[in-house]
């Protein structure tokens, strides 16, 4: 009989994770197991006494309800969390991210958009400013591609309706409005869309007239904008956002795939539907992959505060600055608060999928998820749908939901998106290109119409150097037009989720 594989993280850790089921009585780790361990799941390997600190990667991922024997089984049955101090340590672990001279950058096929910035896709876009605008923007879409008229028009990627479900019902001025605004100037300015129709109501709070003018936006003729009051209503509004878009499309048209460099691609880094491999093979490879983009003078943005809350101290290591560092903790405190108000608690995540794939606490999941990070130091930190301006590595304060928070790296700039998965997350993001990497092999297996790369050939023995070096070559592969399995699919229709804070009114 083969002996079950177990991996223990780090030498100080009590627990290994378990890579093949372990039965009950099976030899692993040099001990007999005493309950049966499913794959991804923890087994302690010394005896933890109750209160005492369970350690995976050397970091406390909980605490011990009772005491627990090696070969139990640990998880949310025997394991508890409590407040405990950090050490943030500010910028002691900052360095030199060892960026390539320019001549030995690497280059993808992309769309000149000027002021150094470069489209991934050639999308046009119909963007609303408030959900009573939604259906109208559908019908605009659909009533386009129904007409043929894309046909002639290869070299664009499509017609996309950008629709939301606020907009209205809130208030004009203050946090939420500023989150919204920031959210929809960075769609309508983003360099996938070559062209940009924008529609309301008329009405609402959220007004167009407005923005454009804090923005100091006009109207030419790759930027549109129109009521459903002020045209007449839904049929009239339908053949404006059309006509807008017929004229739209041949200047589109002329834009080609020209050679770019790799530091104006922005990579968002996204995880969802998580398991206790997600931290072993995905996000630790695509925290290299980051880290290479990084070296070609890119940016990757990190994001997802309620899911690397308890492992912010390793990301303020890193911090180029303490007022870097400084200012992920204000974060962090702000999320303390806001869940407080609203009668939550951080700790609420994992979720039960998260849960069934062996992840037991948030402090456990958030070390896996900031993995993503790689190694390079922290260049910024950004709240929700702020323009990304800086090279390197960068954090944006987001949800962990995971429309909402790529909605805000997309509308910081990010032109494509990396996205692990342990159990099987379906999604997608126009205009960004979404590249899907599974955590397991059986996952890939059973979704492999959904999954762009397997990384569970980690637990076969293929290093996270090499599976960083095939997810970045994955991503300019994308970045320069290849069309991912969630591209394939069609979604992306609708994932675009503005954070919405604040009471609706």
């Amino acid at each position: 009989m083969n002996t079950p594989r177990v991996i223990r993280l780090n030498a100080e850790d009590n627990v290994v994770i378990a890579i093949d089921v372990v039965a009950k009585g099976d030899p692993a780790y040099g001990i007999t197991a005493r309950e049966r361990i499913h794959k991804g799941h923890k087994m302690a390997i010394e005896p933890i006494r109750e209160s005492e600190p369970i350690r995976k990667f050397n970091q406390i991922i909980g605490f011990a309800k009772g005491h627990i024997a090696p070969g139990e089984w640990v998880h949310e049955h025997n394991t508890g969390l409590h407040d405990f101090e950090r050490d943030y340590r500010f910028a002691e672990d900052a360095h030199d991210d060892g960026l390539l001279p320019e001549g030995m950058r690497a280059t993808f096929e992309g769309f000149a958009r000027g002021n150094g910035r470069s489209g991934t896709r050639n999308y046009i876009g119909i963007l609303t400013s408030v959900n009573c605008s939604a259906s109208v923007a559908r019908f605009a879409a659909a009533a386009v591609e129904k007409s043929g008229l894309l046909a002639d028009y290869p070299g664009v990627d499509g017609v996309v309706a950008i629709v939301h479900g606020t907009g209205c019902g809130h208030a004009a001025y203050g946090e939420g409005f500023e989150v919204l605004r920031r959210t929809q100037w960075g769609y309508a300015s983003h360099p996938n869309f070559a062209g940009v129709v924008m529609v309301g109501l008329g009405c609402e709070v959220f007004q167009i007239g407005r923005m454009k003018k804090e923005y100091g936006l006009s109207e030419t003729d790759t930027f549109r904008t129109l009521t459903i009051q002020e045209t007449g209503g839904t049929k009239k509004t339908v053949e404006a956002i059309s006509a807008a878009i017929r004229d739209m499309l041949p200047i589109a048209a002329r834009a080609k795939r020209e050679t770019r460099p790799a530091s104006e691609l922005v990579l968002a880094l996204q995880c969802g539907g998580s398991d206790g491999y997600s931290a072993i093979t995905a996000n630790p490879a695509l925290g290299a992959a980051s880290d290479l983009l990084v070296r070609h003078g890119g940016a990757s943005i990190l994001s997802e505060t309620p899911e690397i809350y308890g492992a912010e101290h390793l990301l303020t290591r890193r911090a180029a600055t303490r007022a870097i560092g400084e200012k992920l903790v204000s974060r962090i405190k702000w999320w303390e608060d806001y869940t407080a108000k609203n009668g939550g608690e951080m700790n609420n995540n994992p979720s039960p999928g998260n849960k069934a794939g062996g992840l037991t606490t948030i402090l456990e999941k958030s070390l896996g998820a900031a993995a993503k990070g790689g190694q390079s130091t922290l260049r910024a930190v950004y709240e929700y749908a702020e323009r990304v301006t800086d090279k390197g590595f960068v954090y944006m304060d987001t949800p962990g939901y995971d429309p909402v928070a790529a909605t805000g790296q997309v509308a910081g700039g990010a032109n494509l998106i990396c996205f692990t998965t342990g159990r099987g997350s379906a999604f997608g993001a126009k205009p960004a290109p979404s590249i899907k990497l599974a955590t397991n092999s059986d996952i890939y297996r059973k979704m492999e119409d959904d999954m762009d790369i397997n990384c569970g050939d980690v637990l076969d023995g293929v290093s996270i150097e090499a599976k960083g070096e095939e997810i970045f070559e994955k991503v300019l592969a994308v970045a320069s037009g290849e069309r991912t399995k969630s591209e394939e699919l069609g979604y992306g229709d609708a994932e675009f989720v503005p954070w919405q804070i604040g009471a609706v009114m």
